[in-house]
């Protein structure tokens, strides 16, 4: 059972630590979905409101330095809450890079909502839901301190990673024959190219969360297997 610390505050600026960090991924996550939600329905009006909402995923993250820098300074921590800090000012920056990709798409969505619909931009629906399983499981690790969860991404990506080479196979070899569509066509190799990118980052969180929980840098080591 957790048991508190001697000081009070130091427990509430721990919670409002996880807090701000959970509240950031569910932003990122929103902005990421809305992104992809323009692209396949051609709303450029979505589109511009996920580009404007990267401002409150920015002060998220500024929040988290504060509170992080602050927990530092006045209270010292050892061990877990240590770990815990340090962990959740890393994520921080890895959500950040995720929201600048959802708004990256986001402004490539609202360009090709001027254009005649193009079927083959619904191929990039499989890529969007792993990136987002990844994404919502690396911070399930993170909340839930499941390091074996958190491990477990970066085989997971491997998938993603396939799936990102064959898209872009595919729409490299329509640009061939775009018939006035090949710029449509870059476009989408950027959108999976930020796709494979959040993976990435998910993967990231996931050993960050690893960290964490268990103390280990999983980032050059073969054997990532958490018993």
């Amino acid at each position: 059972m957790h048991t508190p610390h001697i000081i009070q505050n130091f427990d509430q600026a721990i919670s409002a630590l996880r807090g701000e960090v959970l509240a950031m991924a569910g932003k990122a996550r929103h902005n990421l979905e809305s992104a992809i939600r323009s692209l396949l329905e051609r709303n450029a009006e979505l589109a511009n409101a996920v580009i404007a909402d990267d401002d409150e995923v920015d002060d998220h993250e500024r929040q988290i330095d504060k509170l992080g820098m602050d927990i530092l300074v006045r209270f010292h921590p050892m061990a877990t809450d240590l770990r815990l800090v340090v962990s959740s000012m890393k994520i921080s920056m890895n959500l950040e890079r995720i929201s600048d990709h959802a708004t990256s798409i986001a402004k490539r969505a609202r360009k090709m909502s001027v254009s005649q619909e193009l079927q083959d931009t619904t191929l990039i629906e499989p890529l969007y839901t792993l990136a987002d399983h990844l994404l919502r499981d690396a911070m399930t690790a993170y909340s839930d301190h499941d390091a074996k969860l958190g491990a477990s991404l970066h085989i997971r990506d491997k998938e993603l990673d396939r799936m990102y080479k064959e898209a872009t196979a595919t729409f490299g070899t329509r640009i061939e024959n775009a018939n006035g569509r090949s710029q449509d066509y870059l476009h989408l190799i950027l959108v999976v190219r930020s796709l494979e990118r959040v993976g990435d980052l998910a993967v990231n969180i996931g050993e960050d969360a690893v960290f964490l929980e268990a103390a280990r840098d999983l980032r050059h080591e073969k054997d990532r297997d958490i018993v």
